[in-house]
C-alpha cells in the first residue's frame, strides 16, 4: 500500500504505485501490507484491552503496538463495545472506520449527515463524517471523536488519526513495540490558556478555517456544474464546520486565548 499527500495536504492511499498520480510518485511512501486482513485471535466474548503499564499521567500511557510489515497497529475500543485493530497514522486529519464497523456501531447516515470531500485515485468523493461517542486506546479515552466512514485498501479495519491523536504527544518506540501517549493539556496558565499551548489552539483554528474554505469552494464548483443532488451534503458539512468553529471560538474566549492564535 502507498501513502501520498497532494498539494492541499490531503492524505491518500493506493494499493499500487501505478494508481498514484505521476507527479506524486517520487514522494509516495510505501507501506507494505498483505492482502489478507489483520485478524487477531477472536473469542466469543470481547477480551479485555491489553494490559498497560501503570504509569503516571506525566510519564504517559503505554499501549502495545502490533507490527504488520511497514505498518503499526493498535487495538481500539469504539463506543465502549466494538474492538478493532487500527493503523496508527499521525499524519491523517481524521480517524477512519469502515462501513462494517459503522454498521456494528449502529451509526446512521442520512440526509442530515455532513459529507466532506476525500480525494481517491478515481477522483474526489464525498465521504460521511460522523462523531463516535468514545475512542479508547489503552487507558487513554476521548469522547466525541470525529471519524470518516471510508473503506481503506487491502481490507484494513480502520485508521487512528489526528481527531484522536492531536490531544496527545505521541511517542513510538519501535524497539519495544510500544506507543506512549502523553496528554497535551496541562495546568492553565497565561501562556497555556485552557491548559493548551499556542501550537494546539492555532492548529485547531487553522484546521476549521481551511476545511470551511475548501467546502465553500467545492459548493461553488458543484453549483457551476449543476450537480444539485450533491449540494445538500456539502451544505450540511458547511453548517457542521461553522458550528464547530463557533464552539471553538466560545471555548477559546472563555479560556482567554489571544486573538492572533485564532487566525
Amino acid at each position: 500500500m502507498y501513502k501520498w499527500v497532494d498539494e492541499k495536504g490531503t492524505i491518500h492511499f493506493a494499493d499500487d504505485l501505478s494508481n498514484v498520480p505521476e507527479k506524486y510518485r517520487s514522494e509516495a511512501e510505501k507501506r507494505s501490507s498483505p492482502r489478507e486482513s489483520f485478524k487477531p485471535e477472536v473469542k466469543e466474548k470481547p477480551a479485555p484491552l491489553p494490559e498497560v503499564s501503570q504509569t503516571t499521567e506525566a510519564e504517559g500511557i503505554e499501549v502495545p503496538l502490533f507490527r504488520r510489515h511497514e505498518l503499526w497497529l493498535t487495538e481500539v475500543l469504539l463506543n465502549g463495545r466494538v474492538r478493532r485493530y487500527f493503523i496508527l497514522d499521525s499524519g491523517a486529519s481524521f480517524t477512519l472506520i469502515n462501513r462494517q464497523t459503522a454498521l456494528e456501531l449502529g451509526i446512521t447516515v442520512d440526509e442530515n449527515t455532513p459529507f466532506i470531500p476525500v480525494s481517491t485515485v478515481s477522483g474526489v468523493i464525498l465521504t460521511p463524517l460522523v462523531t463516535l461517542k468514545s475512542v479508547q486506546v489503552g487507558r487513554a479515552e476521548l469522547e466525541n471523536v470525529e471519524a470518516l466512514i471510508y473503506t481503506m485498501p487491502s481490507d484494513n479495519e480502520g485508521l487512528l488519526g489526528n481527531s484522536f491523536l492531536n490531544k496527545f504527544r505521541v511517542v513510538i518506540d519501535s524497539s519495544t513495540g510500544k506507543l506512549t501517549l502523553h496528554g497535551v493539556q496541562g495546568k492553565p496558565s497565561p501562556d497555556r490558556p485552557g491548559g493548551y499551548g499556542k501550537d494546539y489552539w492555532a492548529g485547531q483554528f487553522r484546521f476549521y478555517h481551511r476545511s470551511l474554505s475548501e467546502l465553500r469552494n467545492l459548493k461553488v464548483k458543484i453549483e457551476g456544474q449543476g450537480a444539485k443532488s450533491e449540494l445538500p451534503r456539502v451544505n450540511n458539512a458547511i453548517r457542521y464546520f461553522e458550528n464547530q468553529l463557533n464552539e471553538l471560538e466560545r471555548k477559546a474566549s472563555f479560556a482567554g486565548v489571544p486573538r492572533n492564535w485564532r487566525e
